[in-house]
């Protein structure tokens, strides 16, 4: 006989939380989303808000660790995190008799910290995951109840690889919470000596550097697709690169050229192979038509 869950608390704020929210009311009833405002300047509710509010799920704010003190929850023998950004306090997870429980997308104790998927990619690693811990006041350190691994496609990108992770997460979700009220799933410790971590992306971040291996550039493609995107700067113009592989082909440190049907940019050793790009201001384009629209404008040359 199916077990029947009794009502969660969702914790989660970003794009991820709100698609897991999405798979999770499926099958897990919530009593209450906790989630950040949305900022002032954006026109469009915030992810889990909007669908908090669109599918009539009580919800209420917590932008700081002080505010989400404050905030007088309902009785649930556990929460779910996933996507949140803000730091949980001992005092809100002594509220759940069974803790909050994460979902974190990288196969802990690798890559604790904000940006699992980013580094999982950057580090050229043959596959990732999802745990799911229950928090403590570390930074991802709380024992893990489960986790399941993912092999990572030559082609994944943040985007691509994200959602297969964020299915993942459900299906471990729903394998091991009916088990773990039961205690049929007990908490493990993390080796902690064997901890790596991701560290927070910024702008620049995505700033491709010709000195590195071509390999090294073509794992940031697909790590920094979406955002902060993989930019490079020729002749004054700015030119984020979508689909790119590495090459053997030899071209001079930092020069960019045609070569077949693709451009390939000089790195320390061979070229990062660019068949999409996207002009700064325009919109995305094969490497030929970039070719054929600028090659005189940034004295691009054939090879």
């Amino acid at each position: 006989m199916k077990q029947t869950l009794k009502p969660t608390i969702f914790f989660g704020s970003g794009p991820v939380a709100a698609k897991s929210l999405a798979l999770l009311r499926v099958w897990h009833p919530v009593s209450l989303v906790v989630t950040k405002r949305t900022p002032p300047h954006h026109k469009e509710p915030a992810p889990v808000e909007l669908y908090a509010k669109t599918n009539n799920l009580p919800i209420t704010y917590a932008d700081t660790k002080q505010e989400l003190d404050e905030l007088s929850l309902p009785d649930a023998n556990y929460g779910i995190v996933i996507d949140y950004g803000v730091i949980i306090s001992e005092h809100v997870i002594q509220h759940f008799p069974r803790g909050i429980i994460n979902s974190h997308f990288s196969l802990l104790p690798q890559w604790r910290g904000a940006d699992p998927i980013t580094y999982a990619l950057l580090s050229g690693q043959s596959q990732s995951g999802v745990s799911l811990m229950i928090i403590d006041k570390g930074m991802d350190t709380g024992p893990l109840i489960a986790t399941k691994a993912l092999p990572i496609a030559a082609n994944d990108t943040n985007q691509t690889l994200t959602e297969k992770l964020l299915l993942l997460s459900d299906k471990l979700l729903q394998a091991t919470l009916p088990r773990y009220v039961q205690s049929e799933v007990l908490p493990t410790p993390q080796p902690h000596t064997i901890a790596t971590y991701s560290q927070k992306l910024t702008k620049q971040s995505g700033i491709l550097n010709s000195n590195k291996l071509a390999s090294e550039l073509a794992r940031e493609v697909r790590a920094f697709a979406g955002w902060p995107g993989s930019r490079l700067c020729y002749n004054n113009v700015w030119l984020t690169v979508t689909q790119a592989v590495a090459s053997n082909l030899a071209v001079p440190v930092g020069t960019l050229v045609f070569h077949g049907s693709a451009l390939h940019y000089g790195c320390k050793n061979g070229s990062l192979q660019i068949t999409e790009l996207q002009p700064a201001g325009k919109n995305k384009m094969s490497a030929t038509a970039f070719y054929n629209g600028y090659a005189h404008k940034l004295s691009l040359t054939k090879m």
